[in-house]
């Protein structure tokens, strides 16, 4: 590795609903490897909070987070998180889970609309798509200013299947100008944007965002960015770091960010 402080904030064990590893083979993974600091941020879906048992869930996470810091605490810096996936659909349920634990790093998400199914499920046409993603920035603007998040995980998700799985050629312009809000209000808040690495293994092929949104995040005075892996299995821990960090550093960036009891980490890129 030619960088020094490597840091996967963005992955999830086998107490997600889509993962498959235990906590324990995710550090001993990051640890091979050689990680500054691994946290795990297993999925909150509040609009299925309590309908789902996933608190049982996150609850599970925390444990296996808490004994993994125990057996590796001279080798990694382990972290727990959560992934507080539409926070906004259910209030009640994200003040819960956010009360389970004293959580090192909460990610803010979107991975669906309200009364819709994910991004994932959704077919796309030319004709609906830029509507969803307008409703996407409306939504994602309001998980913004409710501030319940440290960063803001994989900003423009639903292209990873709008342009990655569907192929459609869409003018990104009207996208990206609708983002801005939602990157002031995260430097108003003084809150992280997160380089999500997931979609250079995917069809996609890009980080989520790209670099012209980190770009202007560092335009409008964002100080923060995290950097994660979205890895849902060992094997995927720390896949595009390096690209991220590489990304970063050309966007001039000199620091990235990890957290701890909700404490901005800067850690040096080079």
């Amino acid at each position: 590795m030619k960088y020094r402080f490597i840091s996967d904030s963005h992955t999830h064990s086998e107490c997600s609903f889509d993962g498959n590893d235990s906590v324990i083979m995710m550090c001993e993974q990051a640890t091979a490897i050689g990680l500054y600091s691994l946290t795990i941020t297993d999925h909150c879906e509040c609009n299925e909070y309590f309908g789902k048992n996933v608190r049982a869930d996150i609850s599970r996470s925390v444990l296996q987070t808490s004994k993994a810091r125990a057996m590796y605490h001279d080798r990694i810096r382990v972290y727990t998180g959560i992934e507080l996936g539409q926070p906004t659909q259910d209030v009640e349920a994200a003040d819960d889970a956010l009360s389970l634990w004293d959580y090192d790093f909460v990610l803010g998400s979107l991975h669906n609309l309200r009364n819709e199914q994910d991004f994932y499920f959704l077919e796309y046409t030319e004709e609906n798509a830029c509507f969803l993603l307008d409703r996407y920035c409306d939504e994602l603007l309001e998980v913004a200013r409710q501030n319940l998040f440290d960063s803001l995980a994989h900003l423009d998700y639903p292209l990873r299947y709008i342009i990655g799985n569907a192929g459609l050629k869409l003018d990104l312009r009207h996208f990206y100008e609708r983002t801005d809000e939602i990157l002031k209000t995260l430097v108003k808040n003084d809150k992280a944007l997160e380089i999500n690495t997931s979609g250079l293994r995917q069809i996609i092929g890009r980080t989520l965002p790209e670099m012209s949104v980190i770009k202007r995040f560092r335009e409008l005075g964002g100080k923060y960015i995290t950097l994660g892996s979205d890895a849902h299995r060992w094997g995927d821990i720390c896949s595009g770091i390096e690209n991220g960090l590489d990304m970063l550093h050309e966007c001039g960036y000199t620091h990235f960010t990890v957290y701890e009891k909700h404490n901005p980490k800067l850690l040096p890129i080079l």
